[in-house]
Parts: structure tokens; C-alpha cells; sequence
């Protein structure tokens, strides 16, 4: 089972998220402990590959940010809508 680590950036905009939200977002947070390549949360490295960093969906619009680290663990860095989510630069 996947340890997860939360970043403050990651529990901020969890806040901010709307309920309904997080409502999904703790469902695919269990899928993803137990497989964080379940075809559902469609995983995937996020470019430029170099920086390790991963993202999987809450639902079509809505995205978590993530890096793997040592043995079975990960770190959370943020989540938030596509649109904007995607325009981070890690």
C-alpha cells in the first residue's frame, strides 16, 4: 500500500476545492493507495520528464499533482482544476 505525504500547497487548495470535490477526491486518494496505476485515475508523468513529477485524474476536470518518493511512499504537491493546474511549472 502507497504511503502518501500531503505538501502545505496540497492541503491549501484541497481547502479551497468545492465538497463535491472532495467528496471524489478521497475515493481516487483510496484507489490510488492501493494502485496508483488503476487504469481509472489515468496516471501519468507530466513533462519535462526530468522532474519526476505525476499526476492523476479526481475526474475530467479536476487533477492531483504528485512525485514518488523513497520505497512506497508519495508526495502530494497540489491539486486543482486542468486548465490551471497544468500551467505549473515544478
Amino acid at each position: 500500500m502507497i504511503e502518501i505525504f500531503l505538501t502545505e500547497e496540497f492541503q491549501k487548495r484541497y481547502q479551497e476545492l468545492p465538497k463535491t470535490i472532495q467528496r471524489k477526491a478521497e475515493k481516487r486518494e483510496n484507489l490510488f493507495h492501493q494502485n496508483p496505476f488503476h487504469p481509472s485515475l489515468h496516471t501519468e508523468k507530466i513533462e519535462p520528464k526530468g522532474k519526476e513529477v505525476w499526476s492523476f485524474r479526481i475526474d475530467k476536470r479536476y487533477r492531483i499533482f504528485f512525485r514518488f518518493i523513497d520505497g512506497g511512499k508519495t508526495l502530494f504537491l497540489t491539486v486543482g482544476p486542468h486548465d490551471w493546474i497544468y500551467k505549473i511549472r515544478f
